[in-house]
């Protein structure tokens, strides 16, 4: 398990590891857990919004052949260790969870950008939705142990899908949620609380991931709410996760222009308000 083969990206370390699956089992229905442990140090490399490629396994008829790109959940208290939480859907990801404890894969990275979390912030907000509770986890311990004040907004398809004390971890927050199966997390619905929030109480920063019915709601919210920052890390289809492959561009407003953008490279986080949709060509 000591195999370790280095990079350089942006003078930050990214490598291969071969690790130890040291704990795996069901969230509920719908995701799974993963704990995996290394010979490095995983836990001081690794930040906020960050993800790895992982190679999963060929199981029967499942050969899932690219690496998967996944978020980073948590890392520690081990310096090697490092967890993960994942929808299971596809090729990969039902191979993946057949692996058991005992088992060992390989995983690349840390990859992408961070989050920004600066040290002036007083309070924040976190808007999450399925997987993308994955992905802002780390960011809500880290926020809680420098003293930033928490609101939380979650929504998911019914109360059994939410991973509520998956997500907070035992942090203290402002928590809403909010469900599909009673309307509750409809936009418009959305679209009022979050506005009621950010009225009563100033957020130096709204951040989210994954849902893009999400993201265009921010979009809108914000233009009100001119003070506010706000940062989305977007979810991408990708093969290489190193920037080689240009299979995860985006158009991205920058400086008044738009410029196509590498989610694995120049992402995965981006400001709201400079992420566009679909882009018309003359």
């Amino acid at each position: 398990m000591s195999d370790i083969v280095c990079f350089e990206r942006n003078a930050e370390q990214v490598a291969s590891y071969r690790c130890l699956v040291s704990e795996h089992h069901w969230v509920n229905k719908r995701y799974k857990y993963l704990r995996l442990s290394a010979n490095a140090d995983l836990n001081g490399s690794t930040h906020p919004g960050q993800f790895y490629m992982l190679k999963c396994p060929d199981v029967g008829e499942l050969h899932p052949f690219l690496l998967r790109p996944m978020s980073v959940y948590g890392t520690g208290p081990e310096p090697g260790t490092i967890e993960f939480l994942y929808n299971v859907s596809g090729v990969g990801t039902k191979a993946l969870a057949d692996l058991s404890s005992g088992n060992e894969m390989e995983i690349v990275g840390p990859l992408g950008n961070t989050f920004t979390l600066r040290a002036g912030f007083h309070r924040v907000m976190m808007v999450a939705r399925g997987v993308g509770l994955a992905t802002m986890a780390p960011l809500i311990q880290k926020a809680a142990c420098v003293g930033i004040e928490l609101t939380v907004v979650m929504s998911a398809r019914t109360p059994e899908d939410l991973m509520r004390d998956a997500f907070l971890r035992g942090v203290d927050a402002d928590v809403y949620c909010l469900y599909d199966n009673d309307g509750t997390s409809a936009v418009s619905s959305l679209d009022k609380l979050l506005r009621e929030i950010l009225s009563k109480n100033h957020h130096d920063m709204v951040y989210t991931c994954g849902s893009h019915r999400i993201l265009r709601l921010l979009q809108s919210v914000l233009t009100d709410f001119s003070e506010t920052e706000g940062e989305v890390a977007l979810e991408q289809r990708m093969a290489c996760g190193m920037g080689v492959c240009l299979s995860c561009v985006r158009p991205i407003l920058q400086n008044g222009q738009i410029d196509f953008l590498r989610v694995c490279r120049e992402g995965p986080v981006f400001p709201i308000r400079s992420v566009i949709g679909e882009v018309e060509f003359a």
